[in-house]
């Protein structure tokens, strides 16, 4: 039994075995900058907690 092959998330070119799930160390670096980003996210139905206010003094 064959096991399809894998393709990179970011351009969909054949996987790379050093490199897996990616193509390249540059869609890898693409991912880590889309999760860095926000551009990734988990759904959940929590809100935020709000805000801390600085404790710090300004001059």
């Amino acid at each position: 039994m064959t096991r399809p092959s894998k393709t990179c998330p970011i351009c969909k070119k054949p996987a790379d075995k050093e490199y897996t799930p990616f193509c390249s160390n540059r869609c890898a670096e693409v991912d880590l900058g889309h999760w860095l980003g926000g551009r990734y996210r988990i759904p959940t139905s929590e809100r935020p907690a709000p805000l801390a206010a600085n404790d710090e003094d300004e001059d």
